[in-house]
């Protein structure tokens, strides 16, 4: 038909049945921009409103056993990362300026590293950073299955003072606007 008409198949249409590979390689071309789009600017998959977060136990590295309501009062950043994934490294900076910006006003960060990351990465990771939040390991996967799975890193859950997530963000948020969300927050 693309030669009858003069036009040439969409990526999309092109997938779904035989295409030509310049169709495919526009098709893996479009996906990569978009993979790099959300590693970039994060990507909220379930927005506001989304329920309690689970009440996970935690163990933090300063040996600490605390659960998520522990910390309800608090607005909560609940970081599933991993110190082979580049984008979590890229964001910890980020993290910890948060961190520091809204932790006098009632803000929590717990940065969960993921089971397949060594503990001893993670210890030394955070040590070496002087990360200044609860850093815990998610020894056997329980903590990442309580917040229905954790399909890549990094994955955040914003939770609010009632401990309901706000929002959750797959890949590293806009910052910006994610500042918005805590100052909104911590206010309400």
């Amino acid at each position: 038909m693309a030669a009858e008409t003069g036009i040439s198949p969409s990526p999309v249409v092109a997938a779904a049945g035989a295409a030509p590979a310049g169709s495919r390689r526009g098709l893996l071309v479009g996906g990569a921009l978009a993979a790099v789009a959300v590693a970039a600017g994060g990507f909220s998959l379930l927005g506001g409103g989304q329920g309690p977060a689970p009440d996970v136990a935690l163990r933090t590295l300063a040996g600490e056993s605390l659960k998520l309501s522990d910390l309800r009062g608090k607005v909560v950043l609940v970081n599933f990362w991993a110190t082979s994934c580049t984008t979590c490294v890229h964001e910890m900076p980020a993290l910890a300026e948060a961190h520091r910006r809204f932790a006098a006003r009632g803000y929590e960060t717990v940065a969960v590293a993921m089971s397949y990351d060594r503990p001893d990465y993670v210890a030394n990771f955070a040590q070496e950073r002087a990360l200044p939040f609860k850093v815990a390991i998610d020894i056997d996967g329980a903590i990442a299955q309580a917040f229905s799975g954790i399909p890549a890193t990094p994955t955040s859950f914003l939770v609010s003072k009632q401990g309901r997530i706000l929002q959750r963000y797959v890949g590293e948020p806009d910052w910006e606007a994610f500042a918005k969300l805590v100052e909104a927050e911590l206010a309400a």
